[in-house]
């Protein structure tokens, strides 16, 4: 399997699939930078070893048409701050003056392409819109492991027209999250909260299998007892005081912690209370405190999970932050990944 060091960059134009899909305010301001910041050590090493640096990314549902607010020229903004280095962004991203740019590229320099999704073939996988994209590069990286669920033009089609290959953030995802399901350390303690529950349902169903033991939010509790998702129910830590599913108790934390501090490796997707009021992010905040304060490896996905633990400081202190959500949960209950099966690495 080829990464990133089997490859000579010098003078290349190298397209790269990024995920910059970042959180912004009413005002259209990013709130959350930490899928920028992901993609840093792909991007420093490309500028070490003198690519020509294409990126490549979305934001948002505009559905195919140009919507301002959905615009990523803010994030080349917040990204050349990050990389202190100039990057120049494009206000789109296929067309004549978009190849006229790229040709006049010099070695290192950095240009962030607009926004895929202002065209429908991107999520189409529309061949012409993927063969227009691979023109513009010699190769082709995806550091996008958010959305390798998705046999979308930028992800999959584009690897059909260039030499392909993983960056460093989707090679580490693949191999810590395969670590997790294939050889943990133990006890294994998965923790599963939150609100989108049918996404969840195949991950718990399969760390029941695999886990030692299941903590679950009040949300996911509810489905387990109503037989929505089916587990072995021996292997699973109930919440105790929250009728209103709203927050887990004090109660509830103190099992809670009880577990984690046995754990030697903690997987933990979904917070475990509506975190958007702060009376209700007590107990989730307790047990981000208590998997950081553990000797477990651990491990945390899930946009409002990352975005919840980051805003209280503590997103640094884990050994993992996935920045798959729905590609995580599919990863991790064992799906087929358009993504990954097109840079041959045969699923998981």
């Amino acid at each position: 399997m080829k990464t990133l060091k089997d490859f000579n960059f010098q003078n290349k134009k190298t397209l790269v699939r990024v995920d910059f899909n970042v959180p912004l305010s009413e005002r259209g301001d990013i709130t959350d930078d930490f899928r920028i910041r992901a993609s840093l050590p792909t991007l420093k090493y490309l500028i070490e070893k003198k690519a020509k640096i294409i990126l490549i990314s979305h934001l948002g549902r505009p559905e195919g048409k140009f919507v301002k607010k959905f615009s990523l020229k803010p994030t080349a903004n917040r990204l050349e701050r990050l990389l202190k280095r100039k990057v120049r962004f494009l206000p789109d991203c296929l067309g004549e003056e978009v190849e006229k740019e790229i040709k006049q590229m010099k070695a290192g320099e950095v240009v962030l392409l607009e926004n895929l999704r202002f065209y429908r073939e991107e999520e189409t996988n529309d061949e012409k819109f993927a063969q227009k994209l691979a023109q513009l590069a010699d190769i082709f990286i995806n550091d996008a492991f958010s959305v390798c669920h998705r046999a979308h033009a930028s992800v999959v089609g584009v690897t059909k027209y260039l030499p392909s290959v993983s960056g460093f953030l989707l090679e580490k995802e693949i191999k810590i999250l395969s670590q997790i399901i294939k050889r943990p350390k133990r006890p294994l303690v998965v923790i599963i909260g939150g609100k989108k529950i049918a996404d969840k349902a195949k991950v718990a169903e399969r760390f029941s299998e695999i886990a030692d033991l299941l903590l679950v939010g009040g949300l996911v509790a509810h489905e387990i007892k109503r037989g929505e998702i089916k587990i072995k129910s021996e292997k699973v830590s109930f919440p105790f005081e929250d009728k209103d599913k709203l927050d887990i108790g004090p109660k509830t934390v103190a099992v809670f912690k009880e577990k984690i501090k046995k754990a030697k490796t903690i997987f933990w997707a979904g917070p475990l209370g509506k975190i958007e009021e702060k009376k209700y992010q007590k107990g989730t905040r307790e047990i981000a405190q208590a998997i950081i304060k553990s000797s477990a490896f651990s491990v945390i996905g899930g946009g409002d999970t990352i975005e919840f633990v980051n805003k209280i400081g503590l997103v640094s202190k884990f050994d993992h932050v996935s920045i798959g959500g729905g590609a995580m949960l599919e990863f991790l209950a064992g799906e087929k990944m358009p993504g990954i099966e097109v840079l041959k690495y045969g699923g998981n």
